[in-house]
């Protein structure tokens, strides 16, 4: 069996691991993972593609697959080199989900 046959939860997934684009090519490795384990919302991943270079964000809408120790997404090498940089945002900024109504994001920028 492959591993593709064995897929894991988002909420599994560690820095270090592997992540590989459309063309097969691997584009980095897992930094970290963005999301609220307590809500089960998987927000996206940090992706780091050497030590020198800033991470780069790849939305959960973005992530094909995942398995032990591997993450496959649907942008090409060529195409990940443009994705955002990942900023973490601060400790007290609440992270909305990328479905989040208008309202809901109206509300948390009056708490915020």
């Amino acid at each position: 069996m492959t591993d593709e046959a064995n897929p894991v939860s988002w909420l599994l997934i560690e820095r270090g691991w592997e992540v590989f684009g459309s063309d097969g090519t691997q584009i980095g490795h897992v930094d970290e993972v963005i999301g609220d384990s307590g809500k089960d919302i998987f927000d996206g991943l940090s992706v780091s593609s050497g030590v020198f270079s800033r991470p780069r964000y790849v939305a959960a809408e973005r992530v094909r697959s995942i398995s032990e120790g591997r993450v496959e997404v649907d942008v090409t090498a060529d195409e990940a080199e443009r994705l955002e940089t990942y900023d973490e945002p601060a400790p007290s900024e609440e992270i909305l989900p990328v479905t989040a109504s208008r309202w809901q994001r109206f509300l948390s920028r009056l708490r915020g």
